[in-house]
């Protein structure tokens, strides 16, 4: 949890942290029973004293707010007082009714090209590069089953019946919690538990889209969010990336040409370059969305996984105009065949998303939202991730180490700050997907670039994930792979000095 501290004012560091948890319970952004951090573990957090913590807790109890158990730490009273009468609120700047979808559409079919691929780089000997997916044999399975037979014991009369769209109560109420550690402020009812972020983009295009409607997208971008939005008839609108973001001036002349029906982003751990988008950017990206009153579908990557510097808070951790529908995933972190996310976004529009929802699947499976909200209570997940992390980080770190040793000159690419790939821009000349099957035959797979490209382009480069690729296979594969190039470049270098037919001068 990260509470902005102000050390120039004369109030004492206690009683602002005080004065913010305090705002936080009366908002209910941190919901009645919720526990509040070890004093120490905030203390290190907001580099003050633990005796500075202790004291904020102690007024947060004093005052009714909290209460306070030996052994059991600090955790929100179950009555907390109830709010102050305040002003009305200010209207939504959005008129969000204004832009539901007047009609429905389904999903196109799967990429062949990504299915292909897969196929070939699943040959024995093969180094895979190809998927972009976390490694299997970092699971915490054995204590998931225990969590997940624990609440088969416990809830499972209740939890295998039908059960409400919005989500199992306490993982909602879990999530908001856990959002604030990167900045994001959400109610529990402000989130919406999706089957994974793949549903999260089907229910915004399905409830914000109509065909035809232009949607601005990073250039490049996630494949997936592509097809979505395409298979209910959207033109997209690309929106180039450079070293610090999408180019905000780009979007701004789109803006203003086309009056696009929303903005899709990877702001952090962007897939496929691994990189970050840069704070200030970010501050710039939200103000030209909030002047054109145009929404913005944040892909959020979980914050925990990164490699150096912490990244900056996500989009909506800024936004003050309901501008943001944050979507998020357990599946980076924990297990993809989970198919659990959540959408976190103003009441009225998760209204119509639960709607749509609802006609979709009734629910996600109370089940498993239950069992990971008791994994990620008893603080499981938070040692999974510190693991994980860690081993990530490091085969980033091979991988960028080969490439440095062993890529060809005019090979360029790109150096993730999070994530599970990078994005390798092949000498002039070279076409990636052309270049494919030789890799194969070589013993190494990677993703080409062109399908992560909605405005075409992109032939040039080629997607190299590492989060599954053992670390003593990453260099193997690398040279391989460049070895591959160099052979290529050859070979189109001897093409461009071949002599060439001149015609006869009369």
């Amino acid at each position: 949890m990260d509470l902005p501290l102000d050390r120039a004012k004369p109030i004492p560091l206690a009683r602002q942290i005080e004065a913010h948890l305090e705002r936080l319970i009366r908002e209910r952004l941190l919901a009645p029973g919720a526990k509040l951090p070890a004093t120490r573990e905030l203390a290190q957090t907001l580099g003050v004293n633990r005796a500075t913590v202790a004291l904020a807790y102690e007024e947060l109890v004093a005052a009714g707010w909290a209460r306070a158990h030996v052994g059991q730490g600090t955790s929100v009273a179950d009555s907390p007082l109830e709010p102050a009468p305040t002003a009305p609120a200010a209207p939504a700047p959005i008129d969000w009714s204004a832009l539901f979808s007047r009609s429905a559409r389904i999903i196109g079919a799967p990429d062949e090209l990504a299915r292909s691929v897969g196929l070939a780089a699943a040959a024995p000997g093969v180094v895979s590069f190809a998927g972009g997916m976390p490694d299997s044999g970092l699971f915490p399975t054995d204590a998931f089953r225990r969590v997940l037979n624990q609440v088969v014991r416990e809830e499972g009369e209740a939890l295998l019946q039908y059960y409400p769209v919005e989500g199992y109560p306490p993982l909602r109420a879990y999530l908001a919690a856990y959002l604030l550690r990167f900045g994001v402020e959400a109610r529990p009812d402000e989130i919406l538990i999706v089957n994974g972020s793949q549903q999260g983009f089907d229910l915004i295009a399905r409830t914000l889209l109509d065909p035809g409607d232009f949607v601005a997208i990073e250039a490049p971008t996630y494949p997936r969010a592509l097809q979505v939005f395409r298979s209910f008839g959207a033109q997209l609108l690309a929106v180039p990336w450079e070293a610090t973001g999408p180019r905000v001036e780009a979007l701004e002349r789109l803006l203003e040409r086309h009056a696009p029906k929303l903005f899709y982003c990877q702001p952090t751990a962007h897939n496929p370059t691994g990189l970050t988008i840069a704070p200030d950017t970010k501050r710039r990206l939200l103000a030209a969305a909030a002047r054109h009153r145009v929404p913005i579908v944040e892909d959020g990557f979980d914050g925990s996984l990164y490699y150096g510097q912490r990244p900056s808070p996500p989009l909506k951790a800024a936004d003050r105009d309901g501008l943001v529908l944050y979507i998020g995933t357990f599946s980076k972190i924990l297990f993809p065949g989970l198919r659990l996310g959540w959408i976190v976004g103003p009441r009225p529009v998760l209204e119509r998303l639960g709607a749509a929802k609802q006609l979709a699947d009734f629910h996600t499976s109370a089940l498993i939202q239950a069992a990971v909200h008791r994994f990620c209570e008893r603080k499981l997940l938070d040692r999974h991730v510190a693991r994980v992390a860690a081993e990530y980080g490091r085969r980033c770190a091979l991988l960028l180490g080969a490439l440095r040793r062993r890529m060809p000159p005019e090979t360029r690419w790109t150096e993730p700050a999070g994530g599970f790939s990078l994005l390798l821009t092949l000498p002039p000349g070279l076409d990636a997907a052309a270049l494919l099957p030789e890799a194969l035959e070589r013993g190494v797979a990677f993703t080409p670039g062109a399908p992560f490209f909605p405005d075409g382009g992109g032939e040039r480069t080629l997607r190299l994930s590492f989060s599954s690729v053992p670390a003593a296979r990453i260099d193997e594969g690398v040279r391989r792979l460049g070895d591959t190039i160099k052979a290529a470049r050859g070979r189109s270098r001897g093409r461009e000095r071949e002599p060439r037919a001149t015609v006869p001068v009369v």
